[in-house]
């Protein structure tokens, strides 16, 4: 840890004060790069021990680029942590064989030419490989209870003329046309060295999940039409399949956005968690639906939040499931033929994630943070939740600053909020300077728990003197789909209005200086900050935009998504009325702007097209503004590599020092002096 301080104390000094630089017990920004987070958790049958994956930041100017690197780690019931496979890896998809003895996972080695199913021995010894797909990777998998088979899904593999034709230069590339289909294969389960060539299930479509029954003779298969991403969003279906003959014996019926289903124990209910309808924004109604008859029908009816995750309990039809209400969540449990519910975990204890149950259902494991800490691993057991991991010892010396939850009224009577966490130290009556972070979706809403990182100021800005504040603005998640709804058909109207009447519900509680009020976000919340710069100036005092949209027509026809654009959001074409479209882009204020604006964007965005910010940068750059743009290449919708995260939270945070605490009315020098860290730290490891 000394040598990350020491080398980064100079990109540091770039975007801090002298106070907060040196104070060591608060959360700085060289502290972000190197912030741990379980993954994902799988509890043992025996209930006793969890194993988990941990995500392991990569070290700033040593390690080559690339993402984070993913350990695999056991944990028991008295938080006592055994690591299994550490350093440079990459391990995903965990599960325990049904007898307890093993623990399943997919990697790529380096003796590995693709992804395949390894698995370790829980009392120790090396990983061997169990299977490995012949010119492909498997992309997922799953375990049959009974440990005799497993269901895997993976691309096809390419054809061996395509790299030939690749060299000799053919590859054109007819858009969104000759995609291939994930496929399923079912294999048995018998460890082999050498690469297998199983024969795909015969099912149309895009096998884009699967799950067995749990006497393995049914598998439930998720499919939809193409590969495209908006395909997976508005048309996947689930399905009953024969393990035996293959066949599609039940297709269940829904609209909409659509998430993960299971069996229950018996095999004659399936939970789903899917949309209200095709016009709702997430997928977070749970239902229940008849394994005989194809029946769907909404489990808890008007439930006023969205289901998060859910697992069944396997000795009883009851469903164990996370619920997320306004800004908190629960763990709750229900059973079959009720439709209300009991609470195990009540709202303000955690921020629940994943669960996992065991087989005598005597434990639930489960992913939660708190707004002191990222993931971790905790256990359920009698309704009192614990935690067993922590990824970050150095969190616990460290001073944070109070965060809670608001609700408060629209200027139209709309209940709004979010989440503030009060500058360091507050001092009552005390107005301070406040970033507004703008979550993207905005079929989403940021929650009472963790909210710091490489884009997120959160307890490193309170840190730094900064009130924080995460708005669930109008058609935001958590408060029951008619409220996800509000913000259809009315792009950057009311929803944005209400960013507005939150910093006025700031200031006039007397914690804000009006005057120095920045806003940032991502994505729907890039599109936030670019209105925020553009039509709403006059209420902002700086702006950073992350990969936002800014012309809401060009938009539409450079995304990966206007399929779901149409039909959750806008519910109209570009084409029904042009100039509405524009009047809702910030390139059409541009002129009017007073804001400078730091652009930053992944030049390989499928989502949010990277031209999106070199229009508003050109429309403000020719007219004088205060504006600059900042790509990074081969980072897509949001930045996955630590240096990318570095180098974004540097200029962020500089961006809103600038104008917010030093109060220059000149832009920042857009040099970063990474060749000087990278120097210091050859030097400090010599």
């Amino acid at each position: 840890m000394k040598l990350i301080k020491t080398t980064l104390a100079l990109a540091v000094a770039l975007t801090s004060t002298s106070s907060i630089a040196s104070n060591a017990n608060t959360i700085t920004l060289e502290d972000i790069p190197k912030i741990q987070k379980v993954v994902s958790s799988a509890v043992s049958p025996d209930g006793e021990s969890v194993a988990f994956t941990r995500s392991v930041p990569r070290e700033l100017y040593v390690d080559q680029n690339g993402k984070n690197f993913t350990e695999l780690h056991l944990v028991d019931d008295e938080g006592v942590e055994r690591p299994y496979i550490t350093g440079k890896v990459n391990i995903r998809n965990i599960s325990w064989s049904a007898d307890g003895r093993y623990i399943y996972f997919l990697t790529k080695k380096k003796t590995d030419k693709f992804t395949s199913l390894y698995r370790i021995a829980v009392n120790g010894g090396e990983a061997q490989n169990v299977l490995s797909l012949a010119g492909t990777s498997i992309s997922a998998y799953r375990l049959s209870p009974n440990g005799k088979q497993v269901a895997i899904l993976a691309m096809p593999a390419k054809d061996a003329s395509e790299k030939e034709l690749k060299k000799l230069g053919f590859m054109a590339e007819v858009y969104e046309l000759g995609l291939k289909n994930k496929q399923l294969h079912i294999v048995d389960l018998t460890p082999s060295e050498k690469a297998l060539k199983p024969a795909a299930v015969n099912i149309d479509g895009y096998v884009s999940d699967v799950n067995w029954s749990s006497d393995a003779t049914k598998l439930l298969v998720k499919t939809q039409p193409t590969a495209l991403i908006d395909d997976q969003y508005m048309k996947s279906q689930w399905h009953i399949m024969d393990a035996k003959t293959h066949q599609v014996t039940t297709s269940f019926e829904t609209e909409g956005k659509l998430g993960e289903a299971e069996f229950s124990q018996d095999g004659k209910y399936i939970a789903i968690l899917g949309a209200e309808d095709k016009h709702d924004p997430a997928k977070g109604r749970l239902y229940l639906a008849k394994a005989e008859t194809g029946e769907v029908e909404e489990w808890i009816p008007n439930f006023m939040g969205h289901i998060g995750d859910f697992e069944w309990s396997h000795r009883k039809n009851t469903l164990n499931f996370v619920g997320h209400v306004g800004a908190e969540s629960f763990v709750g449990q229900i059973k079959v033929g009720a439709n209300k519910y009991k609470k195990l975990i009540k709202e303000g204890k955690l921020i629940a994630g994943k669960l996992s149950v065991s087989d005598s259902d005597k434990t639930i494991a489960l992913t939660a943070n708190t707004a002191k800490h990222p993931n971790e691993v905790y256990m359920l057991r009698s309704k009192r939740p614990t935690r067993l991991s922590n990824s970050n010892e150095w969190l616990d010396s460290k001073r944070f600053a109070r965060q809670e939850a608001l609700t408060f009224k629209a200027r139209d009577g709309v209940e709004i909020g979010g989440v503030l966490i009060y500058p360091l130290d507050y001092q009552e009556g005390k107005r301070y300077p406040l970033i507004m972070s703008v979550h993207g979706g905005p079929e989403s809403h940021d929650k009472n728990g963790w909210l710091t990182s490489y884009s997120d100021p959160g307890q490193m800005g309170a840190a730094r003197g900064y009130a924080v504040f995460y708005p669930n603005y109008r058609g935001s998640t958590g408060k029951g789909v008619d409220y996800s709804k509000l913000g259809q058909g009315d792009y950057a109207g009311k929803e944005f209005d209400d960013l507005v009447d939150m910093k006025e519900y700031l200031v006039n509680i007397g914690l804000v200086d009006t005057k120095k009020v920045g806003i940032t976000g991502g994505s729907y919340g890039g599109y936030a900050s670019a209105w925020g710069a553009t039509k709403l100036t006059e209420h902002f005092a700086a702006s950073v935009m992350f990969v936002g949209v800014t012309n809401q027509l060009s938009k539409f026809g450079t995304t990966d998504i206007s399929n779901e654009m149409f039909l959750v959001h806008a519910r109209s074409y570009p084409w029904q009325k042009w100039q509405w479209y524009l009047e809702r882009s910030p390139i059409y204020w541009a002129g009017q702007s007073k804001t400078p604006l730091l652009i930053m964007h992944g030049k390989d965005d499928p989502r949010v097209h990277p031209a999106q910010s070199m229009e508003l940068y050109r429309y403000m750059k020719v007219q004088g503004k205060d504006v600059r743009l900042v790509y990074y290449p081969g980072e897509g919708h949001g930045n996955r590599k630590v240096a990318a995260q570095y180098d974004y939270s540097i200029r962020l945070m500089r961006w809103m020092d600038n104008y917010l605490i030093h109060g220059n009315k000149d832009m920042p020098d857009y040099k970063i002096d990474h060749a000087a860290n990278l120097q210091e730290v050859k030097a400090a490891r010599k």
